[in-house]
């Protein structure tokens, strides 16, 4: 009988899976310098442009429910 629990995997020895990480950890491609730049702006100024849209929905809003409910 298996007495495993289900979605568990079985047991490594520290050393081992230190070992297959290493291992793994080489045969990522990781990217270059000017790609790691390029990609940190782009998230930068997609955060921002989001960040702007929700800040605007949010003045919208308030006046809304400000109007709505004569403050």
């Amino acid at each position: 009988m298996d007495t495993r629990v289900a979605g568990t995997s079985p047991s490594v020895p520290p050393v081992q899976f230190m070992r297959e990480v290493v291992s793994e950890l080489k045969k990522v491609t990781w990217p270059t310098r000017d790609e790691t730049v390029k990609l940190t702006v782009v998230v930068i100024a997609i955060s921002a442009i989001v960040g702007l849209f929700i800040g605007g929905l949010d003045i919208v809003m308030v006046k809304l429910t400000g109007i709505v409910f004569k403050k």
